[in-house]
C-alpha cells in the first residue's frame, strides 16, 4: 500500500519514513572542538532545526570530521545524516551512511530499518524486506519497522503478510498514525470489509483532513455496495488533492452503479490520465 498511498497522495511519505533520530550525547563528540560549536553541530545533528535537511548533514558532518570517540555514537551520527539524506530524496547517500553505521555497530537497529526505507524507495522491495527483517530480528518490538514492512509487502502486493504486520505495528504502538489508514486499505483488499472500516473511522479520528484515508474508507464503501458513502469519501479525498488517481476512478465507479453515466465516465477518464494502471489495480481490488 506504501505505492499506493504514495501514487494517492504525493506527500504522505511522511507515513512511509519512520526513521527516528537517536539523539546523541554532548560528552561524546570530540574535545578538541570548541565546546559551543560542538554542542550546536549535536544539536543539528539530532535533528533539532526542522526548517531544512542541510542543517542536519552539516551538524553531522561536522562532528563525523572532528572525530566521535565512541562507536556507538559515530553509528548514530552517520544514521542521522542517512535521515537528512533520505528526506532530500537522495537515498543513494542515505544507504551509504546507513552501511558505516552499521559497520560501526551491527547490532544498532534503527539504520537497519532506515536503510530499508530508502531501498523501499528506490523499488528495490525485496532488499528492503531483508533490513525490515533485520531490525525487527534485533529489536522484536519496533513498531515501525513492522508498519515499514508492511507497508514494503504491499508493494509486492503482499496482503496477507501485510495485514499481519500491521497487527503487530498497532499491538507495539496505537500511536503511530499512519498504521490504523495501513491496516484499513490492507483488509479493504483482503475483504475484511467491517475492520477496514473500523480502522478507517480509527484512523479519521487521529487525523480528520488525511485525504489517503478517505481514500481507503472510500474503498471500503464501495466494495460493501455502500455507493453514496463511497462517492462522499472519494469526493473528500478530491478536494483535499484534485489528483488522487485511485479516488477518482473508485467514484467514477460508485456513480456508474448508482447509473450516472457521464459522471462516471468523466472520473474514469481522469484517472486513467494520472495513472494508466488503475483500472487493472480496482480489478486486482476487487472493486470492478
Amino acid at each position: 500500500m506504501a505505492q499506493i498511498l504514495r501514487r494517492r497522495v504525493i506527500g504522505s511519505v511522511a507515513f512511509i519514513l519512520i526513521l527516528g533520530l537517536p539523539a546523541l550525547g554532548a560528552s561524546e563528540a570530540s574535545q578538541n572542538e570548541n565546546p559551543a560549536s560542538r554542542l550546536k553541530n549535536i544539536e543539528l545533528c539530532n535533528g533539532a532545526d526542522r526548517s531544512s535537511p542541510d542543517s542536519q548533514i552539516n551538524g553531522c558532518t561536522a562532528l563525523i570530521d572532528t572525530g566521535i570517540k565512541s562507536a556507538l555514537v559515530s553509528a548514530v551520527a552517520h544514521n542521522n545524516r542517512g535521515d537528512a539524506y533520505s528526506a532530500k530524496g537522495d537515498y543513494d547517500l542515505a544507504i551509504r551512511d546507513y552501511d558505516l553505521a552499521i559497520k560501526l555497530n551491527p547490532t544498532f537497529a534503527k539504520p537497519y530499518n532506515n536503510r530499508g526505507v530508502a531501498y523501499q524507495m528506490k523499488g528495490e522491495y525485496d532488499r528492503a524486506i531483508q533490513d525490515f527483517d533485520e531490525a525487527i530480528k534485533l529489536s522484536p518490538d519496533y513498531a515501525k519497522a513492522f508498519a515499514n514492512r508492511a507497508e514494503t509487502n504491499q508493494k509486492r502486493r503482499d496482503y496477507q503478510p501485510a495485514a499481519r504486520d500491521y497487527d503487530d505495528a498497532v499491538r507495539l504502538d496505537p500511536s503511530l498514525e499512519a498504521v490504523w489508514n495501513g491496516r484499513c486499505w490492507t483488509r479493504a483488499i483482503l475483504g475484511q470489509l467491517e475492520a477496514a472500516l473500523a480502522d478507517c473511522n480509527k484512523a479519521l479520528l487521529v487525523k480528520p483532513d488525511d485525504a489517503a484515508t478517505f481514500d481507503s474508507r472510500g474503498l471500503t464503501y464501495l466494495k460493501m455496495g455502500q455507493f453514496d458513502s463511497a462517492i462522499k469519501d472519494y469526493s473528500a479525498a478530491l478536494l483535499i488533492n484534485p489528483k488522487i488517481a485511485s479516488a477518482l476512478y473508485g467514484r467514477g465507479l460508485a456513480r456508474l452503479k448508482k447509473g450516472d453515466t457521464a459522471g462516471g465516465n468523466t472520473d474514469i477518464a481522469a484517472a486513467e490520465k494520472i495513472e494508466a494502471s488503475i483500472a487493472s489495480d480496482f480489478s486486482r481490488y476487487g472493486a470492478h
